[in-house]
């Protein structure tokens, strides 16, 4: 026992939160790393000049360290749990999120970026667009679904004056 209040259910058994099972985003994000690093190894495909790999790749690293920790303090901040397996507590709009309604998601699409660059590997560019388009199609809007039913108005309000990416 945790002393964390369980999420209701859905009337299949499973909880209502935004994203329950295996198909979440850091583990989305963290097997297009590691598919991209591999396919890297076994067939190095370049992208970019050999000079501005690093200079390209490392801000872009930092830059999406930087927006993953301003958008988890607002979580903090405002009371509700950062991962998508627990039951949101509240819709948080300041930070980043008067900007973007995902910046978290954001973040991890910069680092791989970043990562992309920084490796100068087209591998990790196209595992990328496979990560956001899991994103865009799945993930997003099972989780926009599920704030809309938690939240009402208060999320749709939110949702019409913030876009989803920037």
């Amino acid at each position: 026992m945790t002393g964390r209040p369980r999420p209701r259910a859905l009337g299949d058994g499973t909880p209502d939160v935004a994203n329950y099972g295996f198909v979440r985003p850091p583990v989305i994000y963290l097997a297009a790393i590691l598919v991209g690093v591999v396919l890297d190894l076994l067939q190095p495909l370049r992208w970019l000049p050999a000079g501005a790999a690093a200079s390209l790749g490392i801000p872009l690293v930092l830059v999406a360290i930087a927006l993953f920790v301003a958008s988890t303090r607002r979580f903090k901040v405002a009371g509700t749990p950062v991962p998508g397996n627990r039951a949101a507590t509240a819709i948080v709009q300041s930070g980043p999120y008067r900007l973007s309604r995902n910046p978290i998601y954001l973040a991890f699409s910069i680092l791989v970026l970043g990562l992309a660059c920084w490796l100068n590997s087209l591998w990790l560019l196209a595992t990328l667009a496979a990560a956001v388009s899991l994103m865009a199609f799945v993930v997003i809007p099972r989780e926009e679904h599920y704030l809309e039913r938690r939240f009402g108005a208060e999320y749709l309000g939110y949702k019409a004056r913030v876009r989803r990416w920037l």
